[in-house]
């Protein structure tokens, strides 16, 4: 692995291609590269038979310079850093910072290209890979350029530990809306590789860490607490925070049952494929036993007496 420091100051750990894979990705393009000069020879040469030599000759070399130099060129800017060859193997030419390359770098190292591969057949390129501790041949150096494997092993993923049990919540009031997004990236990559790190060196810059986090929260780390663990503490506030929101619209409603259930009414049978209730065997739900109509209830006294209105019915 080779660790590249990118201009905001963030390491990104890449693996340079070798030469036994970037002698395969130049053969693959080389071989697409001839196939394609020798079919617009072959054309050319049909088309300008009426013309003088001089014609033909110049015909001939500007083919070459757009087939074998140009075409490569184009290739590698369009596809930031990825040629057909390339593609195959799993490679990719980047900056020296890790950025896409651009036009002048893949002008660069097509030119010298000319040099170191064809013109040499790969010795120069071979010696300077071989050289070179991150296998780069002279058109990288130059172009200030690498190339890369995209297709590499997945390795062990780190994780950030948690904080002790007893700072569980105690930092649930803090404002982090402040703190910038390099900030959360430090710390966590301070508390994945802290064990790796010299003990006073890992304190300093947790101290440190801790410090800048505070100073944008708003609050002073409590002085109990050790730096790491605060760090810890925080970032773990900070994803229970995310949490919350992104699963705020999935939420159980406060009853318990799911939106729209209607308990089923009494006597109904179960759905097919639903165990039965329980205390209840299995079987055909016996129907209900009826019973007999409950006697009236006499109205109270005061609702028998008719108000005097004078009015006497008919017999």
């Amino acid at each position: 692995m080779s660790e590249l420091v990118t201009g905001e100051a963030v390491a990104l750990e890449l693996r340079p291609a070798r030469l036994p894979s970037r002698a395969l990705a130049v053969l693959l393009d080389l071989i697409v590269a001839f196939t394609v000069y020798i079919a617009v020879s072959i054309g050319l040469a049909a088309a300008t038979a009426s013309l003088d030599d001089a014609a033909q000759i110049a015909l001939a070399i500007a083919a070459f310079l757009l087939v074998l130099v140009g075409a490569p060129i184009a290739v590698e800017t369009l596809s930031h850093g990825r040629s057909l060859g390339k593609m195959a193997c799993g490679l990719r030419v980047v900056r020296d910072d890790g950025g896409p390359i651009r036009f002048r770098h893949a002008l660069v190292r097509g030119a010298l290209g000319v040099v170191e591969i064809l013109a040499t057949f790969g010795v120069v390129a071979c010696i300077a890979s071989l050289v070179s501790a991150r296998g780069r041949r002279l058109g990288d150096v130059f172009a200030g350029t690498l190339v890369v494997r995209e297709r590499v092993p997945v390795g062990q993923t780190r994780f950030v530990p948690p904080p002790p049990p007893w700072l569980a919540g105690r930092f649930a009031g803090l404002d982090l809306s402040a703190v910038p997004d390099g900030l959360w990236l430090a710390v966590r990559q301070y508390l994945t590789r802290m064990q790796q790190l010299d003990p006073q060196v890992s304190w300093t810059m947790a101290a440190q860490l801790a410090g800048d986090l505070a100073s944008r929260t708003g609050t002073p780390a409590p002085p109990d607490i050790p730096p790491a663990a605060y760090l810890a503490a925080v970032v773990q506030e900070r994803q229970a925070r995310e949490a919350r929101r992104a699963f705020a619209d999935h939420a159980p409603p406060s009853s318990g049952a799911p939106a729209g259930y209607a308990p089923p009414a009494p006597g109904t049978p179960p759905a097919p494929g639903m165990p039965p209730v329980s205390g209840m065997p299995p079987g055909p739900v016996p129907a209900p036993v009826p019973q007999p109509p409950a006697a009236p209830v006499a109205p109270p006294a005061a609702a028998t007496e008719r108000p005097a209105t004078g009015f006497v019915p008919p017999a």
